[in-house]
């Protein structure tokens, strides 16, 4: 059996001030954050967005999907769909959602046990925005499959 390819991927986790950024590959199955996209009135900041892109290569995109606790679509679900579209539409590139709930959280108490282990002393938002990114790929990379676009 032939093994499969390498493939880079990056993922992001809207919001609508920030957008957090992480890139992994299918080798390690590992993710690590990458500088947040900031989202003004006129959107995301899609010249940084693309800059990744062109960087990285990807293969495969992955956005995170808002869901409540119960399950049920989270108030930015809608934004988060029309943000994996636009993705998709611009990169031409295969575009994923992945159940983001607690990924934030998650980040968060990750990033503090650093900070209290001797890492940076402050935590900035999109510190914690990018690190949610690295927790989605992760969970993808870890087989949560999520919904393909198309």
């Amino acid at each position: 059996m032939p093994d499969k390819p390498v493939e880079a991927i990056l993922a992001f986790d809207f919001g609508l001030r920030r957008i957090g950024i992480a890139a992994g590959d299918t080798l390690t199955a590992t993710a690590a954050p990458r500088p947040a996209a900031v989202v003004t009135r006129a959107g995301p900041d899609w010249p940084a967005i693309t800059r990744e892109v062109e960087a990285l290569k990807p293969r495969r995109l992955i956005v995170g999907a808002p869901y409540n606790v119960d399950g049920t679509p989270g108030t930015l679900a809608s934004a988060a769909r029309r943000f994996a579209n636009e993705l998709e539409h611009r990169f031409k590139l295969p575009v994923s959602m992945v159940d983001e709930r607690w990924s934030s959280l998650e980040a968060g108490t990750a990033l503090k046990t650093r900070r209290a282990d001797g890492g940076r002393r402050r935590i900035r938002r999109e510190d914690v925005d990018s690190a949610a990114a690295a927790v989605i790929l992760e969970r993808w990379l870890a087989g949560e499959s999520g919904e393909t676009l198309k």
